[in-house]
């Protein structure tokens, strides 16, 4: 009987399990959770397909330091760089841990009203607000999960105001759920120090417990519910930096999303979280940051009941776009693949949805200070190829702690604007010509391998809008541009050219059209532009 009490205690010590079962339920509806019934049944909506163009405000209490990405996970690994700045400015992960930063996020500075007017006039057809990332905490009213915006940090509902204004200036409106990680991803909120004067010494998340904040700001809260229990407890005696690190690697930065955690205490709050962000705000995107679908059957179900909400809330009609990546087989008609930071190679049956941003994804002052964004050149060029193979481009500008863009980022907005008012009509509500293109750039499918691609004058790109061909020109041409694909011997009578237009040229072009191509003498007083739109009937 000892021996099997003394089993039972260290099974549970090792994964905090709260509890044994799954109690959440799904919205009933058309929509079964299986794969199957997703594919069967799901038809991505127009206004997606329509759309192209999204802006994302992937905003957390992690752009506060201003030191880019993951840094709620990596101020806790001992000789990355984000420790260093972390013990610089803020001190020891032990005496300040994360959640300090989730009460310094106080968005003094946060304009919507501004940024929204901002976004649509770049030419962002939707918008999509962060709505929790890896570092779990919940950035709107959340009615199970108390470490939120609402009664932490800004003290504002701001997924709410982000949808309000959204809607007021005709965008339609996606949230993004990352917060599957956090189970694994914040582990390293337990660890401790390799090396040094706090060598051994636990940070803040292995000792904190709701007891401890009676007097502080935190009071009633339990920061257990934040960093989520120590589900994969580091083990005591590592004393190399080297080794710390490498532990971490191989035990809490998993990214297998088919292999659930043990802790169904977090897997049930993560989907009541999750239904509760659909029926609040009824967005007509969501976006998970996983591998397939967020914590295995828990996904699938996930999806299934923000499909059956959206048939009860627009009437038995599909209106909402789930994405997600990395899907195997046809997955892929079951809901839409997203490609973080890449390319495809070809043109895709079904709609997809690249994601990038103009910088880190969470604010980085030191991108900032060597003017390291993304061009508007490099942006238009990547919108114009995935547009061109049936996709759609979501990109994030990133926004500080204050709830500021910096002024970097405001001239980025700016010129984009210019270039979509100039040749969007090429862009929104097209669809994919009978080839994507051609030129010289050769282009590798796949994620995070978007820096490989330079385009140039000789890469053309194609799209299409009822009888209108448009074929984008990826640079200046010398004297004359050479667009094979529409020449006479590239195709039946349906190539015949009537007409060519250069758009925001207000004068007649030279053009003829021949067997090897369209040739266009090209104008020494065109306005220089990032990338040109001609338009052929």
């Amino acid at each position: 009987m000892k021996r099997i009490l003394f089993v039972v205690i260290l099974f549970i010590g090792k994964f905090s399990l709260a509890q044994d079962s799954l109690t959440y339920k799904i919205t009933p509806g058309k929509y079964k959770a299986s794969w199957e019934s997703f594919i069967a049944q799901y038809q991505c909506p127009e206004w997606f397909q329509d759309a192209k163009f999204g802006i994302w405000a992937h905003w957390s209490a992690q752009c506060v330091p201003e030191a880019g990405d993951w840094y709620a996970r990596h101020m806790y690994i001992q000789g990355y760089g984000q420790n260093k700045f972390h013990v610089k400015n803020y001190g020891h992960p032990s005496e300040f841990g994360f959640m300090e930063f989730d009460n310094l996020w106080k968005a003094e500075n946060w304009d919507p009203e501004k940024l929204m007017a901002l976004y649509k006039k770049a030419g962002a057809k939707y918008f999509v607000a962060l709505a929790n990332h890896h570092d779990n905490f919940d950035a709107y009213n959340s009615k199970y999960h108390p470490w939120n915006s609402v009664n932490v940090g800004p003290k504002k509902d701001i997924v709410g105001i982000w949808e309000k204004l959204a809607r007021k200036n005709g965008l339609y409106f996606g949230v993004s759920n990352h917060s599957a990680h956090a189970w694994h991803w914040l582990q390293s909120a337990y660890g401790y120090d390799a090396e040094g004067p706090k060598a051994g010494v636990r940070y803040d998340a292995a000792v904190l417990t709701k007891a401890d904040g009676k007097g502080k700001w935190w009071e009633g809260l339990d920061p257990q519910d934040l960093y989520t229990g120590p589900t994969i407890k580091m083990p005591d005696g590592i004393t190399t930096i080297d080794s710390l690190q490498k532990w971490h690697e191989a035990n809490t930065r998993p990214w297998n999303e088919f292999a659930p955690p043990t802790n169904l205490k977090f897997v049930n709050n993560w989907y009541l979280r999750c239904q509760d962000l659909v029926q609040q705000y009824k967005p007509d995107l969501v976006y998970f940051d996983n591998f397939g679908l967020p914590l295995g059957q828990t996904g699938v179900d996930a999806v299934a009941d923000i499909y059956n909400q959206d048939l009860k809330n627009h009437a038995g009609k599909t209106n909402v776009v789930v994405t997600t990546k990395y899907l195997q087989g046809n997955q892929n008609k079951g809901v839409v693949e997203d490609f973080e930071r890449g390319y495809t190679e070809s043109i895709k049956p079904f709609p997809w949805q690249t994601c990038t941003c103009i910088g880190d994804w969470h604010y980085n002052r030191e991108v900032y200070n060597r003017k390291g964004y993304k061009s508007v050149k490099q942006v238009v060029h990547q919108l114009i190829d995935i547009v061109s193979k049936n996709g759609n481009l979501l990109l994030s500008i990133p926004v500080r702690g204050d709830g500021s863009i910096d002024e970097l980022e405001m001239a980025f907005l700016e010129d984009l604007a210019k270039w979509m008012q100039v040749n969007g009509t090429a862009i929104f509500g097209t669809r994919p010509w009978k080839v994507f293109g051609e030129g010289p750039t050769v282009i590798k499918e796949g994620m995070f391998n978007e820096n490989d691609v330079k385009f140039t004058n000789k890469d053309i790109r194609y799209t299409k809008k009822g009888a209108t061909t448009y074929a984008f020109i990826l640079g200046k041409p010398e004297e004359k541009a050479v667009l094979t694909m529409l020449g006479t011997k590239a195709g039946t009578k349906s190539t015949v050219i009537k007409s060519v237009r250069l758009l925001g040229y207000n004068k007649a072009l030279k053009w003829k059209q021949t067997n090897a191509g369209l040739e266009v003498i090209w104008p020494a007083d065109a306005v220089e532009e990032v990338a040109y739109v001609l338009e052929v009937k």
